[in-house]
C-alpha cells in the first residue's frame, strides 16, 4: 500500500486557545520551569515582559490541538495503528504571555515514502491577537508498513 500525497499543501481551520495565567503556572511547575517570570506578574514585568511568560515548550500546549484534524483527515491517510511519533521541531518568535489570543493554523507540508514507512511533515504557524507570530512547528509523524 502506498502513501496517498493529495493532500500535500492543504490547510485546515485554524485553532485559538486564549492563555490564562493558573494554565501557565501549572505547566511551568510540570515541566520544573522555576523562573519566576513564569509564576509572578512582577517578576515578569521587571524582567521586561508584558505579564507572566510561558515556558517555550508551553506552545504545546496551544498548538497541537490544531494538528488533530490534520492528523485524522482521510484524504492524508495515516494508519493511526501504526503511527509514531518522529519528531517536533520548533522555532520561537514573539513570547507568549497571560492574555494572549494564539491562533494555530496547520498545513501538511510533505508526504513521502521510504523503506516502507510513510512519512508525514505537517506545519503549524501559530500568531498572537497582534498578528505576530510566536511559534512555528515541524511535526513529523512515521507510519510503519505502508
Amino acid at each position: 500500500m502506498a502513501v496517498k500525497t493529495e493532500a500535500v499543501g492543504k490547510e485546515w481551520p485554524a485553532n485559538t486557545y486564549e492563555v490564562g495565567l493558573e494554565k501557565i503556572r501549572e505547566f511551568a511547575g510540570a515541566v520544573g520551569a522555576d523562573n519566576p517570570v513564569h509564576h509572578d506578574r512582577a517578576a515578569a514585568k521587571s524582567g521586561g515582559f508584558r505579564d507572566v511568560v510561558a515556558p517555550p515548550m508551553f506552545c504545546v500546549v496551544y498548538s497541537a490541538p490544531a494538528m488533530g484534524p490534520a492528523i485524522l483527515d482521510p484524504e492524508v491517510g495515516m494508519n493511526l495503528a501504526t503511527m509514531l511519533h518522529g519528531s517536533q521541531e520548533f522555532v520561537w518568535g514573539e513570547p507568549v504571555c497571560v492574555g494572549d489570543v494564539i491562533t494555530t493554523a496547520p498545513s501538511c507540508k510533505e508526504i513521502y515514502e521510504k523503506d516502507g514507512k510513510g512519512f508525514y511533515v505537517f506545519e503549524t504557524v501559530s500568531t498572537n491577537q497582534d498578528a505576530a507570530e510566536v511559534v512555528r512547528g515541524t511535526w513529523t509523524n512515521i507510519v510503519r508498513g505502508v
